[in-house]
């Protein structure tokens, strides 16, 4: 079965440009395009995508409040957002909200379709600028103090960093620089299923739902 995907993007050049990429990919098919927010969640029922190709600033409804909005409504369906801001506000909202994936508008195709495939196999991607932006903002300490919630009875700062184990932690590691379980089944010569259990595990252990928040979680205490 082709991946799925609906177009959301406030400029008809875009979504004409993206759709021109992808529509002779046989493993892809456009189901539709919507031109802002309150159009991609009326026909997200209707359209049924896999994936969703989503630009940020729409009138409207933005695209942080989309990838909320499906997040919630729609879990099974992946993001992907594709903007032209390298804004680490706006990459940290999405990771926040839910999304897989963050591209910029001058990616070229490869990356594209790669992105693509990766978020629909449950992957998250993340490249070079964008994952430097999310690691930058989030382990630099907003100040030097601790707060006393931070701290565990112990003394000891509760963070999933300190609850994995040590294969876990360079697995934990790897997700945080985007690497999908290929790419990181290939690092450590272990195959992608061994991985995925791990990551289940580290999962488990950080008490989130997924990796996208694991990882959100990850960063904010890589301090």
């Amino acid at each position: 079965m082709p991946i799925r995907i609906l177009i959301v993007d406030d400029h008809s050049v875009v979504r004409k440009g993206l759709l021109n990429l992808l529509e002779d990919e046989p493993d892809i098919e456009i189901v539709g395009e919507a031109s802002d927010g309150d159009e991609a969640l009326a026909m997200i029922p209707i359209a049924k995508p896999d994936v969703l190709l989503l630009d940020i600033t729409m009138p409207r409804l933005s695209g942080i409040e989309v990838t909320k909005e499906v997040s919630r409504s729609f879990p099974g369906i992946r993001i992907l957002v594709f903007s032209m801001h390298n804004n680490p506000d706006y990459i940290l909202s999405a990771v926040q909200n839910g999304a897989a994936g963050y591209l910029l508008k001058d990616t070229d195709q490869e990356e594209i379709l790669k992105a693509i495939r990766t978020v629909f196999a449950g992957e998250l991607y993340y490249p070079a600028n964008a994952s430097s932006v999310i690691i930058r903002s989030l382990i630099v300490p907003k100040n030097n103090s601790r707060t006393a919630d931070s701290l565990t009875s112990s003394g000891s700062v509760s963070s999933i960093w300190n609850k994995v184990t040590s294969r876990e932690y360079q697995i934990l590691q790897c997700l945080t620089e985007g690497m999908s379980s290929k790419e990181i089944a290939e690092r450590f010569d272990v195959s992608p299923h061994t991985v995925a259990n791990q990551r289940a595990s580290i999962i488990r252990k950080a008490r989130v739902k997924n990796t996208a928040e694991l990882v959100s979680l990850a960063l904010k205490e890589h301090l």
